[in-house]
């Protein structure tokens, strides 16, 4: 898939861990775990911008488009 998920690069810069991001942003720990791992066919842009306010980033940090 051309759209990376770099969350994991945002999460260890901000040094938050899977559970405290989960709770922040009312996710279950699995569906965010799914998102992180790039394993998501999709992301709600209200679960992205909960995320981009928990993490204090943009969405430009989080998702990163490579042509195949």
């Amino acid at each position: 898939m051309p759209i990376i998920v770099n969350l994991d690069v945002m999460m260890a810069k901000r040094k938050i861990g899977l559970m405290e991001l989960a709770v922040r942003v009312n996710l279950t720990p699995a569906n965010l775990s799914i998102l992180k791992n790039g394993k998501a066919k999709a992301v709600r842009f209200s679960t992205l911008e909960e995320i981009c306010r928990a993490l204090s980033c943009q969405p430009g940090d989080i998702l990163e488009f490579t042509e195949e």
